[in-house]
């Protein structure tokens, strides 16, 4: 990897990580037009992952109040809970949120809970997401359009009502579940994620909110796991340049999460389902024309 190549896919992947397009469709197409280590696919998903380290950085600025605060929270009311023993009560969330625990710290465990499905899924099939399958763009155009379908459906029936603070477990594990989508490329995660939310019956910028915040262990597990195997995947010439793509993550990363959910506060998703339809059909029609390789 050259200076050149790691700042364009580290554009590349600040601009798409929290914009539900899917990253991964267009950083298997940056590395294609870059010739990255010529389309070794275990290299290039190491790369991406460390790349997401950038974005996840621009999440934990982003959100450095937010974070601050669950984290906080979490650690007081639960140490009140152990030191007073305080009685079980429920009520808050629809009856959900135990009384002993405050918005932010019961976020915290909505964060915790949404996450267990990725982590499962994740661990159990980690040769396959980082094999050659998931680089086909067969499988990333049917997901660009799936998504889309399911965004159409989900702005249409979702109720739209809730804010962060009415979630409750069921918003964790239809989010959660949906992100599991986001280990099939073409799919996004922030699109799907999203997308459950809207289901859920979240606002569109409660949704991306919870999305942002449900990506902290997601990105963290996936980026560091991949940072101890890049040592030995890539050549030690490439960690200057991917320090610096991931910077430039970074920054891009942090701009799209303030257009992301600036934009939703007063629009819908309709502009990224029909990129995501028109990018997915034009995938189909190059494939099925033979001018691109459906793999690396």
């Amino acid at each position: 990897m050259n200076l050149l190549q790691a700042i364009i896919l580290g554009i590349v992947q600040g601009l798409t990580e929290f914009i539900p397009i899917s990253s991964t469709a267009h950083l298997v197409f940056a590395s294609r037009l870059t010739n990255l280590y010529e389309g070794n696919p275990e290299q290039i998903t190491a790369t991406i992952a460390v790349l997401q380290l950038g974005t996840l950085l621009a999440v934990f600025v982003y959100f450095a109040i937010d974070i601050l605060s669950i984290t906080a929270a979490f650690v007081r009311d639960h140490w009140v809970l152990i030191t007073r023993k305080h009685p079980m009560r429920f009520s808050g969330t629809h009856g959900i949120r135990p009384m002993w625990l405050s918005e932010e710290a019961w976020l915290g465990w909505l964060v915790i809970i949404g996450s267990i499905p990725i982590g499962i899924v994740g661990l159990l099939f980690k040769d396959i997401i980082e094999g050659e399958a998931t680089k086909n763009l067969w499988v990333i155009a049917i997901m660009l359009i799936a998504v889309a379908v399911f965004l159409i459906a989900a702005e249409l029936v979702g109720s739209q009502r809730k804010e962060i603070r009415d979630f409750g477990i069921t918003d964790a594990i239809v989010v959660g579940l949906s992100q599991v989508l986001a280990l099939i490329p073409g799919a996004s995660r922030s699109g799907s994620t999203i997308m459950g939310g809207l289901f859920a019956g979240q606002k569109r910028e409660a949704a991306a909110r919870f999305s942002f915040l449900l990506s902290i262990p997601a990105i963290t597990a996936s980026g560091l796991l991949e940072l101890k195997e890049a040592w030995s995947l890539l050549p030690s010439d490439s960690f200057v340049p991917l320090l610096v793509g991931t910077i430039v993550s970074a920054i891009i990363g942090y701009l799209s999460i303030w257009f992301l959910l600036a934009f939703l506060r007063k629009n819908s998703t309709a502009v990224f389902i029909v990129y995501r339809i028109l990018l997915g059909v034009i995938i189909l029609a190059l494939l099925w024309q033979g001018i691109i390789s459906p793999q690396i």
